[in-house]
């Protein structure tokens, strides 16, 4: 799924994310998978020193790494690579 896409479907509250597509969206602005480590995914961001740990269960992502990712996101105004973007509030999400 196309990652701004993706952004709106989990800003309209559609927590059930594949876990290939949370990968795309997690790239998407501007992390790295670092390591796997046994089911933990470690990504990490070149201007923070903050990881995103995902995990995949049954083909999904877990509710509360998306809601980590979607605080750290909001936390540092990280936008998706090669675009501007408006600040979106997620937090009335969490």
């Amino acid at each position: 799924m196309n990652p701004k896409k993706l952004l709106k479907k989990i800003l309209n509250n559609n927590r059930n994310i594949r876990f290939a597509d949370m990968i795309k969206l997690v790239t998407a602005y501007g992390f790295e998978l670092k390591r796997i480590n046994g089911s933990h995914h470690i990504f990490v961001h070149p201007e923070l020193r903050k990881i995103i740990n995902l995990q995949e269960v049954d083909g999904k992502v877990k509710p509360y790494q998306l809601n980590q990712f979607l605080t750290l996101i909001e936390k540092y105004n990280l936008q998706m690579e090669g675009e501007e973007i408006e600040r979106l509030p997620y937090k009335h999400l969490l």
